[in-house]
């Protein structure tokens, strides 16, 4: 298994992940927000992406998003080839996609909405707590990425403040990923 942060080289499977979005989505009769193959480009462009393979196969994907300033970090998009589910790649995948947020943005809160269970317990197991949703950020801009979603109408109908999603956020912001850019900023200097 290869985990690694994704590059512009990597869009050639941008298709091939949209189509996978597009199926979970339809197989799991769950809402699960429509992804733009350039918007996906984009996340491999600036290194803001984890890509995973196995046997030179691609094998699922996770990409981060900021807001507010870089007060906030969503962990976002994580999906695995409907055939290497149950072995422990998104796990593999969210943990990696989890550090890259605490690296690149030791001071931002990471945040995730998901109405699925496994990623519920995998966050959970990386510190995460559920939330309401006023607790996420209020980023117009990251709301209107559920648009696509089925279940849009039942977030707006109720002012962004619940869905069927439920929302974890991860804050503990004097962990090792902080003290180490903190250390680094002090080297800096």
């Amino acid at each position: 298994m290869i985990l690694r942060v994704a590059t512009a080289a990597d869009a050639q499977h941008v298709e091939t992940l949209c189509q996978w979005y597009a199926e979970s989505a339809k197989a799991r009769g769950v809402g699960i927000a429509k992804r733009d193959p350039n918007y996906l480009i984009k996340k491999m462009d600036r290194g803001d992406a984890i890509i995973a393979f196995i046997d030179d196969q691609l094998a699922g994907f996770c990409y981060i998003e900021t807001f507010e300033d870089n007060k906030f970090v969503v962990n976002s998009g994580l999906i695995v080839n409907t055939e290497l589910r149950k072995e422990g790649l998104g796990r593999a995948i969210k943990h990696c996609v989890f550090e890259l947020s605490r690296t690149k943005y030791p001071a931002a809160k990471i945040f995730g909405i998901t109405t699925s269970a496994a990623v519920m317990k995998i966050n959970n197991e990386l510190g995460y707590r559920p939330v309401t949703f006023p607790e996420l950020t209020q980023s117009d801009d990251f709301w209107k990425g559920c648009s696509s979603c089925k279940n849009y109408g039942i977030l707006m109908e109720n002012q962004r403040k619940m869905c069927l999603c439920t929302g974890m956020v991860y804050d503990t912001l004097d962990d090792s990923f902080t003290q180490q850019s903190i250390e680094i900023l002090a080297q800096k200097q």
